[in-house]
């Protein structure tokens, strides 16, 4: 109790010079940092669009063939609409850009959509957001590493049957290396993305300069997909299937804004730079690959890539440079599962703390990074490889629904705050959950601009779900809500926790307990018991001890040895017809508590062998925990071990 008068307080500050021991762990992720430490781990700008732009790199390479795979159901004259398609895309791409570029600067504390959305709209969009984002980094992981191993069991067919044990090893891999920090594995994984980052600067480059030469050849020899089905009249639901599947290419546009804590300060201004990087990178690969793709022509196939087939004409069939673009193509969809480590365990700490996900989410672990989010990440996603046995097929109608469900939350999160911003005055501020909003004089043309990015988003969202909708994506539509009633369920428990713990209204402090009964259970009598017998002593005068009996001759040496050691203590020696032990203690300490009186407390100490030896400790049965499992469900019962340890071998010799 504080005392007013002297200024006196029972809290006592103090600071430990402990530091953990080295063991295995400090070999596989690093030496244990401190919470001192953690400015020291945060990343630059460059480092950070390694990390956060690996998912969209990747799936920018590839969007080309998602537009030309549904424009040639119109025939292949039509396949040159994929131009306009791409400039659309790119549109889309800048105001997503200016969006989480506002957000990240609204928002320092990182969280995107998801906390844009419960600071906006409330708890159930925000739930809604945070599952779409979370099922889609676990898709992102497996549907990644997954191409990946495709990519590699393509080149060397003998590995094709080891395909699963392959993407969960590479996954494991990925776990324990971001395990060691985001700094450290930012820096391991920097050097594969900016690879391919270079060789697609690169073929973009000499295409472009091959194209207005004239040297640039044309695609041969490709088996065209659809080809034989009856052509389809250009309508404007297949340009939307087109537009929709090139939006493959803004997945991971989101992933920096999720991850504002990392970046070194000054944070927002660090990572909205790096934003624009992403998207100026991203835009400039869209654009050059459909317009490569064009003056190659490139046939959408399922047999080779758009990416290949432009490769292949830019550096010729089998050629060291063209290996290499596809080598840097298996590196970078391997890669893009980092963007989800970095991003998944951030984001289910911001749920949790919300208290719709377990706490054990918020725990940073020895290296100052969410380690119970990164093993849970990389556990579901090795489950998803499993059952779908590495096939992406299976995965990728899944994929993309998500993330466009939560594009569309944050934008519309954002218009109601900038709505919120224009009703504000001139030097007014208003907090909700720490963050401030203030009067913004440019509030309609942004209101304007994520009302559109909002619309945009929730169409594409619409033609996936459609569009995808028997390939799978239905498992998604279920998915989000059934989690989001997980959310709630989880939130719920601790709401209810909270309120019966809670000392508002507790009143004052219940008075002292009026009697403690102590039982202490005995399976013979020697020195451990005595110990335990004497910490009993100590609690109460109040101690019962218990036998239980199972062998006559071995219950006759027990009532000889008390009588000679027990100190007077009462020893119940309680039958046991069917040779059981935790059943009959547990049912006469039942019936002690249902007749205790008011202010009654019961106090179980259990004496608990210890050895010296992992071995030897075997070949013991550890009641203590067989009872701390069954008692502690009880109400009002203390259960209290007393460890009695024996070093068989001190000095040269048995010994207690």
């Amino acid at each position: 109790m504080l005392d007013q008068e002297n200024k006196q307080t029972p809290i006592i500050e103090r600071q430990t010079d402990y530091t953990p021991r080295r063991n295995w762990r400090n070999w596989l992720i690093g030496r244990p940092l401190s919470t001192a430490d953690a400015p020291h781990q945060t990343i630059g700008k460059r480092i950070g669009l390694a990390v956060f732009a690996s998912d969209a790199l990747s799936s920018s390479a590839y969007a080309i063939d998602e537009i030309l795979i549904v424009l040639v159901l119109a025939g292949t004259a039509m396949l040159s609409v994929s131009i306009p398609i791409a400039i659309a895309i790119i549109i889309l791409l800048a105001i997503l850009t200016i969006s989480y570029e506002q957000t990240i600067h609204a928002y320092p504390g990182g969280g995107g959509a998801y906390i844009v959305a419960r600071d906006n709209l409330g708890n159930g969009p925000a739930q809604t957001a945070g599952a779409a984002l979370l099922t889609d980094y676990i898709l992102t992981v497996a549907v990644s590493i997954s191409s990946g191993v495709a990519q590699i069991t393509s080149a060397f067919p003998d590995l094709y049957p080891w395909r699963v044990p392959i993407a969960v090893g590479l996954i494991v891999f990925m776990m324990v290396v971001n395990l060691r920090g985001v700094k450290e594995s930012g820096a391991a994984f920097s050097i594969p993305t900016y690879f391919f980052l270079g060789m697609v600067l690169l073929t973009i480059g000499i295409g472009f300069f091959q194209a207005l030469t004239g040297s640039l050849g044309k695609v041969t020899g490709v088996e065209i997909a659809h080809a034989g089905e009856a052509l389809q009249p250009l309508t404007i639901f297949l340009i939307l299937r087109a537009f929709a599947g090139g939006c493959t290419a803004l997945t991971g546009v989101e992933a920096i804004s999720n991850g504002i804590t990392a970046f070194k300060e000054p944070r927002s201004r660090n990572a909205g730079v790096t934003l624009i990087w992403m998207s100026v990178i991203l835009g400039i690969n869209l654009f050059g690959l459909t317009y490569l793709a064009n003056q190659v022509g490139v046939m959408p196939s399922h047999l080779e890539t758009g990416f290949s087939q432009i490769g292949r004409v830019v550096y010729g069939a089998g050629s060291v440079f063209y290996l290499v673009l596809l080598g840097s193509t298996t590196l970078i969809l391997i890669m893009a599962a980092n963007t989800a480590f970095a991003d998944f365990p951030r984001l289910a700490a911001l749920v949790a703390g919300d208290g719709f996900l377990p706490k054990q989410l918020t725990f940073r672990g020895s290296r100052l990074v969410f380690s119970n989010g990164i093993i849970a990440l990389a556990g579901v996603a090795s489950l998803l490889v499993i059952v779908f046995q590495a096939k992406t097929n299976s995965l990728i109608p899944l994929y993309a629904i998500g993330v466009y469900l939560s594009f569309t939350l944050s934008q519309a999160g954002m218009v109601v705050r900038w709505f919120r911003s224009g009703r504000l005055k001139p030097g007014e501020e208003w907090i909700q959950h720490g963050t401030a909003l203030r009067y913004d004089p440019n509030w309609k043309s942004k209101l304007a601009i994520n009302g559109f990015g909002s619309l945009v988003s929730a169409v594409v969202m619409m033609v996936f779900a459609v569009t995808k909708f028997k390939e799978g994506a239905f498992i998604v539509l279920i998915l989000i809500p059934v989690l989001v009633a997980i959310f709630y369920l989880i939130h719920r428990h601790y709401r209810n926790l909270a309120r019966k713990l809670s000392l508002e209204n507790f009143g004052v402090i219940p008075p002292h307990t009026h009697r403690h009964r102590v039982i202490m259970p005995v399976s013979g009598v020697h020195q451990g018991t005595l110990s335990a017998l004497r910490y009993a002593r100590m609690l109460s005068d109040d101690v019962t001890c218990l036998h239980i009996v199972i062998e006559p001759d071995d219950a006759e040496k027990t009532r000889r040895k008390w009588e000679t050691w027990g100190e007077g203590v009462r020893l119940v020696m309680l039958d046991s017809p069917y040779r059981l032990f935790v059943e009959p203690l547990l049912e006469y300490i039942a019936d002690l508590a249902e007749n205790r009186q008011p202010g009654e407390i019961i106090t179980v100490v259990v004496p608990e062998f210890v050895s010296d030896n992992r071995w030897t400790s075997a070949l013991h049965t550890n009641t203590a925990d067989i009872l701390r499992a069954q008692l502690k469900n009880q109400d009002g019962i203390v259960i209290t071990n007393v460890p009695y340890h024996v070093h068989e071998f001190a000095d040269g010799r048995a010994g207690h």
